[in-house]
């Protein structure tokens, strides 16, 4: 039977952590996906926050265990989160976040979550997690290059004369349905780490290895993504291309949800076996508050990121969102906490290049506050975590 005092400390920490979940759904994982296709006018800000939420929450339920464990277990070595620990990261983790939805200003919450979690854990005695932070690190640094890099090799191929647009867009969508159809989904097969793909469950349905099968597979997923976005395009090329970018902000709304719900449960994670909360369970209640964020402050963000960063068109905004998509999904493989306006601003910034030369109609003043608050989140709740939990516990402990 559990504890009256074990089950209070964990609903304590619950609530934090559902506060945090509305927090990430208000602001990175809310705002950044869509926010392409707003600036396109694409789609009305409204109607992206009301699919960016149920997106995002379908996301958190078949993709966030990776990062929820990451974050939950990972980032301090030796010692478990207690769940003061617990509750002391997700509510100053949370506090930041908000500051950063209700200001206008991106602040990166993984940066911010991932400070917390490292805080408290360096505070209760533990020690630092070298190779994950190594992991870590190296997906933030890279992310800015990788992810504007691609955006800014894709936009100049759309703006290419001696290549047709339809069909770089065909191509485009023939890559992307590639890419979903190996995306591994924990539905698909329950009773391994990490489930498996649309192509592996359908490459066993050919007589072949299962290798050459998965092969196939992608093939044929691949061929129908093409063949659908080469037939919208037939009835215009403007209409085809927000149909495209679209799906594309849906892809990366349900890889935010992935990602982003492991930063608001994966604190509880140590504490939800003392009350017999299983994963899926936190999974669903964290997937809601991303909903709910998303419904209720996205707007606001979205505003921010699609008409203060830039003026986007469905080609830049279509260049942006493919490497975006490509870095979520390898962040939630590999259990690694990201942030989506890192991703998101970066892929804009590459995209803006090759449309407008330097600067790509990106505030420079903008982006160096921005800069800044991503760097303070991380360093300021570490610091703060640390403090907090070093001050709170001498006066209860």
């Amino acid at each position: 039977m559990v504890e009256i005092a074990t089950l209070g400390t964990f609903l304590v920490a619950a609530i934090a952590s559902l506060f945090m979940a509305w927090a990430i759904g208000a602001g990175s994982s809310g705002s950044t996906p869509f926010a392409p296709a707003v600036g396109a006018n694409a789609i009305s800000v409204m109607r992206a926050g009301f699919f960016v939420g149920v997106l995002g929450f379908a996301g958190a339920v078949l993709q966030g265990a990776n990062v929820s464990e990451a974050v939950g277990a990972e980032l301090i070595r030796n010692v478990t989160l207690s769940p003061l620990a617990a509750t002391i990261a997700l509510l100053i983790a949370a506090a930041l976040v908000a500051i950063g939805v209700f200001t206008g200003y991106p602040i990166a919450t993984a940066f911010t979550v991932t400070g917390a979690v490292i805080g408290v854990g360096l505070a209760m005695g533990g020690d630092p997690a070298w190779a994950k932070y190594t992991e870590i690190a190296a997906l933030w640094i890279l992310t800015p290059f990788a992810g504007g890099g691609l955006a800014y090799a894709i936009a100049r191929l759309l703006r290419a004369e001696p290549v047709a647009e339809e069909y770089l867009i065909v191509a485009l969508a023939a890559f992307v349905g590639a890419l979903v159809a190996n995306i591994e989904f924990a539905i698909l097969n329950p009773d391994e780490a990490g489930g498996a793909s649309i192509a592996q469950v359908a490459g066993g349905w050919f007589p072949l290895t299962t290798d050459v099968g998965v092969v196939v597979a992608t093939t044929a997923i691949a061929a129908l993504w093409a063949l659908a976005i080469g037939v919208d395009l037939r009835n215009g090329t403007e209409r085809g291309e927000r149909h495209f970018l679209l799906v594309l902000g849906g892809l990366v709304a349900f890889s935010a949800g992935g990602s982003q719900v492991g930063l608001a449960v994966g604190p509880l994670i140590p504490l939800s076996g003392d009350v017999g909360l299983p994963l899926p369970a936190l999974l669903l209640g964290g997937g809601f508050g991303l909903l709910l964020g998303s419904w209720t402050g996205a707007p606001r963000m979205i505003k921010a990121i699609s008409q203060d960063y830039s003026s986007l068109g469905p080609r830049r905004s279509i260049a942006a969102l493919i490497p975006s998509f490509i870095i979520a999904q390898a962040a939630v493989l590999y259990g690694i906490p990201v942030s989506f306006n890192e991703i998101i601003v970066s892929a804009i910034i590459g995209s803006g290049y090759a449309a407008a030369g330097a600067g790509g109609g990106v505030s420079a003043r903008k982006m160096l506050y921005t800069v800044l608050a991503w760097a303070g989140s991380l360093a300021g709740s570490i610091v703060v975590t640390y403090a907090g939990y070093v001050v709170i516990f001498s006066l209860i402990g």
